[in-house]
């Protein structure tokens, strides 16, 4: 077969825009990490930058992360270059952009040190990155030249609305609590309603997930303590008992327009890390495993109390393993009426 194209030169229509991009998983979760043809973006922070490309370039969001070139569930990253960091990052999803991705930290700190984007030396390497939430430190552990683990400290992270509850159409009453960890999130406890956190309740879960945010939002007013921007919630996670022995527990994040998770969710388990501490569950330094939907693990501890704002604090610190999956060069051929993405959920 591999014959058919061993002298094949076709080259694409100049018409064409072109879009290249590497792509990775951090525990099963996509990540689409943008290489080239975006436009360059202005602004001095990543804020700036992130609203000048929603602004006037989200077609190309809408382009390269919705079907047909992604689908319901896939995650981008657009890196630029930064002014007083390594990296500055912003993410796209489905619904539009969030504030805060731990899984999407983990696979570009694997991608700069495996691929040698930015040369550093030694064991322990580490990386900063401005990203919507606030500053990010990432430190990779390795093996030779490959990158073993990632973890880093993330913003500050809070208990918001601590038992609370809620009537959600189709499920009843809701008992809920309000975290943040880089974004804000419900966290319900997923045996009230039979879940075992499988595979194959995803569509239950995406389901209930939405249903219950949207409850939410439309009951609870959100404030972040600085950036009326991060003034949202972000997703609805689903906790219970763990399926592997020596682990906390496992959590199903869905987020966005009922985005499901595969990896444990880095803000996600920050949030969690947040909310147990300020229950007098987690003391400082001690670290627990969540494990996701597919069995694969995150382990997140609680490094240092702080105050953030009015919030007694934490700063979380996640590690986990990400890989590298493939490239891809993407065509926009404006005369395709699909071309410009379209979304089944």
């Amino acid at each position: 077969m591999m014959g058919v194209f061993e002298h094949w030169d076709w080259q694409p229509p100049a018409r064409f825009q072109r879009v290249t991009s590497v792509e990775m998983h951090t525990g099963g979760e996509p990540l689409r990490i943008f290489t080239g043809g975006l436009p360059e973006l202005p602004g001095e922070t990543v804020l700036q930058k992130r609203a000048y490309f929603r602004d006037r370039y989200d077609h190309l969001r809408l382009a390269t992360i919705w079907e047909p070139r992604g689908h319901a569930d896939m995650y981008g990253a657009v890196i630029t270059a930064s002014r007083d960091a390594d990296l500055d990052v912003f993410f796209l999803h489905n619904e539009g952009y969030s504030t805060m991705c731990g899984h999407a930290i983990i696979a570009i700190t694997t991608l700069v040190f495996d691929t040698g984007l930015i040369a550093r030396s030694g064991a322990r390497r580490e990386l900063i990155l401005n990203v919507p939430a606030g500053r990010i430190h990432a430190t990779a552990t390795m093996s030779g030249e490959r990158v073993k683990e990632v973890s880093f400290r993330n913003v500050p992270s809070f208990a918001y609305q601590r038992d609370q509850q809620i009537d959600v159409p189709g499920l009843g009453c809701v008992r809920y609590d309000l975290a943040y960890g880089g974004a804000f999130y419900a966290l319900v406890d997923a045996r009230p309603f039979g879940f075992e956190l499988i595979p194959r309740e995803f569509n239950q879960l995406i389901d209930a997930g939405r249903r219950i945010k949207h409850a939410v939002m439309a009951t609870s007013r959100i404030e972040h303590p600085f950036e009326a921007e991060l003034s949202f919630l972000y997703g609805t996670i689903f906790t219970g008992p763990p399926h592997q022995s020596g682990h906390h527990s496992r959590n199903v994040c869905i987020f966005a327009d009922g985005e499901l998770d595969r990896s444990a969710t880095g803000s996600g388990v920050s949030a969690r890390a947040a909310l147990h501490h300020a229950r007098g569950e987690l003391p400082l330094g001690e670290p627990i495993i969540i494990e996701s939907i597919l069995g694969s693990a995150m382990t997140v501890r609680a490094v240092e109390a702080t105050q953030f704002g009015p919030h007694a604090a934490i700063i979380p610190e996640v590690s986990g393993t990400a890989h590298i999956i493939g490239r891809n060069e993407f065509y926009l051929d404006p005369n395709d009426a699909l071309g410009g993405g379209f979304n089944f959920r």
